[in-house]
């Protein structure tokens, strides 16, 4: 499968989605003009990913800000993995935030209770 890779801006979060290096990464800022146009080529990469997953999908969050729209599409993103753990696939949710930053870690947990997907919370300063 092809790599996705989406370079960061200002308003947009660097992407990288890599099958075969097992690498699957958001981070940065997600403030897009137009979300849906942003989010969607990373939507449609994880539902043909889902089809035939790796062995173990680690799917790290380093968002240091999003706002309101983006929050939906990260949700839609998160239930395309909780699919994939009800089809037997083991996921894992790691979502990175900085150590000060209690609104961050405040949106992980709560994203982990939305979804039935395994989430690991790490801080960094």
């Amino acid at each position: 499968m092809e790599t996705l890779r989406i370079e960061p801006t200002d308003d947009s979060p660097q992407v990288l989605l890599d099958q075969e290096d097992n690498q699957f990464e958001i981070s940065g800022k997600s403030l897009p003009e137009d979300v849906i146009d942003f989010y969607q080529p990373i939507m449609d990469w994880l539902l043909t990913y889902s089809e035939n997953p790796n062995s173990l999908t680690e799917f790290n969050l380093k968002l240091i800000y999003f706002n309101t729209a983006s929050s939906k599409l990260i949700y839609d993103i998160l239930m395309i993995f909780e699919e994939m753990v009800e089809e037997g696939h083991k996921v894992l949710v790691k979502w990175h935030s900085m150590q000060s930053d209690e609104d961050m870690q405040e949106a992980g947990k709560e994203y982990e209770e939305m979804v039935d997907v395994p989430f690991e919370h790490l801080t960094y300063n």
